[in-house]
């Protein structure tokens, strides 16, 4: 069992920038592949981010490439999401999630396999 606690989400003007934390319980953190996902009011939730466990692969949707970079630190336990310019559509909570594979964290998401509770991320205009 893994359990996901995100955590660095707030509120900020467009153009700011906000590092988002994620905290992985277990000794197996370093085995898993680790992603972003957001879900904003009245839409679906949405891939973001993704990275493979040794960090030599990563992925982001197309919105967010070149501002965002996804980062971890395998001796923390840790997954990061560094989000600069941001904007108001970026306005969303963020969701952490953990899989063996990071093809399911890309294209399957329904079979992932374990998520975090959620960091709200608000950008004001």
């Amino acid at each position: 069992q893994v359990q996901l606690v995100e955590s660095g989400g707030g509120l900020v003007q467009a153009g700011d920038s906000l590092r988002l934390s994620c905290v992985g319980s277990g000794r197996t953190f370093g085995a898993y592949s680790m992603g972003w996902f957001r879900q904003a009011p009245g839409k679906e939730r949405e891939f973001v981010a993704a990275i493979t466990w040794n960090g030599s692969n990563k992925y982001y949707a197309d919105s967010v490439k070149g501002r965002f970079t996804i980062s971890r630190d395998n001796a923390k336990n840790t997954v990061f999401l560094q989000m600069n310019s941001l904007k108001p559509e970026d306005t969303a909570v963020y969701y952490c999630a953990s899989d063996l594979s990071v093809r399911a964290l890309t294209t399957d998401t329904a079979s992932i396999d374990y998520w975090g509770r959620g960091t709200q991320v608000t950008v004001s205009s």
